[in-house]
């Protein structure tokens, strides 16, 4: 199975919703996946996340699932921080993002929040959180999951190509347990993405001890396609 993580299109954050910009993004992006197809599609239940979605899933006459869990609002309760009095992601923060590199928390593998320096934030919620909703995800696409290997393993065949249109900030959160990576270490090592930036996952069909491959990161290649203007969350520097 081929899993796609996107992040919404441009957007208006209030009202939640795209700009002119990221409903082209959109349409651009439904380009993309009219060639292969796709079993089945994902959203999440922000409005930003749906009209991304809404384009391709049109096209391919494909229904919309929301998934509420995916939403950024939720992921913002757990991995917000205090940066100079206002709250915000921890990785937007120098002061954590230091913390997240030091040899103590990543001596702490998956129990990283456990560190006293990360006592008086809602980390752990969201690290369970997001991580026994995503095992119930793929446990709906066919995949059960062993808690003593941290591994998945096939209970049926059911999709070949699955998409999630999502948020940049819990991307974060989620591609880094699918990848089974602690979140510090990919915070530090990982950007979040870019305006319908797409993440390329392959997922073996059969067997057990099966972890997600990443094939592709932040790939933007409809917008190179359709010959839309692009940057990197606001920078023009490749």
């Amino acid at each position: 199975m081929y899993f796609f993580f996107i992040r919404h299109g441009d957007p208006i954050y209030n009202p939640d919703s795209l700009t002119e910009k990221g409903k082209e993004q959109a349409a651009a992006l439904s380009k993309r996946f009219e060639k292969f197809g796709l079993d089945r599609i994902y959203s999440s239940t922000s409005e930003r996340a749906i009209m991304t979605a809404e384009p391709t899933a049109k096209l391919l006459g494909k229904e919309i699932h929301l998934l509420d869990y995916t939403h950024e609002n939720h992921a913002g309760e757990d991995f917000f921080v205090d940066i100079c009095g206002k709250r915000n992601w921890a990785f937007l923060s120098a002061e954590y993002m230091s913390k997240f590199n030091t040899d103590e928390v990543i001596s702490l593998g998956r129990k990283w929040y456990t560190h006293p320096d990360f006592k008086d934030t809602n980390f752990e919620n969201g690290v369970k959180r997001v991580h026994s909703s995503n095992v119930k995800l793929m446990e709906e696409l066919g995949y059960g999951y062993d808690e003593g290997t941290h591994t998945y393993y096939v209970k049926e065949h059911k999709y070949d190509r699955v998409a999630l249109f999502a948020h940049g900030g819990f991307g974060m959160a989620f591609v880094s347990d699918f990848l089974d990576i602690p979140y510090p270490v990919f915070c530090v090592r990982f950007d979040h993405l870019s305006c319908t930036d797409v993440c390329v996952f392959k997922i073996p069909d059969e067997g057990k001890n099966i972890v997600p491959m990443m094939l592709q990161y932040g790939n933007d290649s409809h917008l190179y396609k359709e010959n839309l203007a692009r940057d990197y969350n606001g920078q023009n520097t490749f």
